[in-house]
């Protein structure tokens, strides 16, 4: 694949490996590609040093591509604090983690957080709960509110509860970007996503990864094996030895010191571009000088 050396098939969505000509987002996402020839510009949420050579790819098919990423760093850099309407998450935001937080030594926490769509069997929840128990680490668990188990009467135990008590902090949302700033935050249980993806990098958090769907298993393929290692993957077929062996390694092995560093770097890499005179900054003023000023129509 062009500007994507080193994909192997299990790295691609499961609906471009799909059999299924009528298979519903593939035909959108053709549709969409192709619309995107008539469009005078192309704004991505991404930046150059992070994925250069697909933006190169871009640029060549489809013309003007603008890479202003990452957006909510670009946004915080221009006007300060950003603000509950801006923010990319689709549910209410609940702050009282982060007093908790607060109560925890720096890179002491491991996040976990599978974002806004995706599901899991209550066996999964049951691994994934018990490796984090086993760990012996704080954890904040954010548990979806609407249905993140598919199973309807699957639900964290009894004995996981009390097992867990005082060094693990259950919500069914939160404020992301704060949370990924927060200094006691060691690492980043995640499905991928490309607005966690984007969160993460840009608050130098490494990453353990469970990808889902949809974009999640090429950025999980970048993380791992791309962008200087800064994320491990978890089996599709997750096990609770397997998941307290990652968590245990990313927060106080020396794998997970080495992923911290090459985050930080990452870090430092998002707040260069988006600053005045930053390359991501620089081509946000050529949107609105080039296009939006124009009346030119934008994709």
């Amino acid at each position: 694949m062009p500007g994507m050396p080193n994909m192997r098939l299990r790295d691609l969505p499961s609906f471009i490996r799909t059999t299924d000509p009528d298979e519903l987002i593939f035909n959108f996402a053709l549709n969409e590609a192709q619309a995107s020839h008539r469009a005078t510009a192309i704004i991505v949420n991404s930046f150059d040093d992070l994925e250069g050579p697909v933006l190169d790819e871009m640029s060549s098919t489809y013309g003007a591509v603008y890479p202003i990423g990452p957006l909510n760093l670009l946004y915080s850099q221009a006007f300060g604090t950003v603000p509950e309407s801006a923010r990319s998450s689709l549910w209410k935001e609940d702050s009282a983690c982060l007093g908790w937080l607060d109560g925890r030594q720096a890179n002491s926490v491991i996040y976990v957080n599978f974002g806004s769509l995706a599901t899991m069997t209550g066996q999964q929840l049951t691994e994934f709960a018990w490796g984090l128990a086993n760990s012996g680490h704080d954890f904040l668990w954010i548990i979806r509110p609407d249905a993140l188990v598919v199973d309807e009467s699957a639900a964290l135990s009894r004995e996981f509860l009390v097992e867990t008590s005082g060094r693990g902090f259950l919500a069914s949302w939160c404020p992301q970007e704060d949370v990924l700033g927060h200094p006691s935050i060691g690492g980043f249980l995640t499905h991928c996503g490309w607005n966690s993806t984007m969160e993460a990098i840009s608050s130098g958090v490494p990453m353990i990864c469970w990808p889902f769907f949809a974009d999640q298993q090429p950025n999980c393929r970048f993380l791992c094996a791309e962008w200087g290692g800064v994320g491990m993957e978890v089996d599709d077929d997750v096990k609770r030895e397997k998941v307290e062996e990652m968590v245990r390694e990313l927060l106080a092995g020396e794998k997970g010191a080495e992923m911290r560093r090459k985050a930080s770097q990452w870090k430092e890499r998002t707040i260069r571009v988006t600053e005045p005179g930053g390359r991501s900054f620089i081509k946000f003023e050529e949107v609105v000088k080039d296009v939006l000023s124009g009346g030119n129509a934008l994709y």
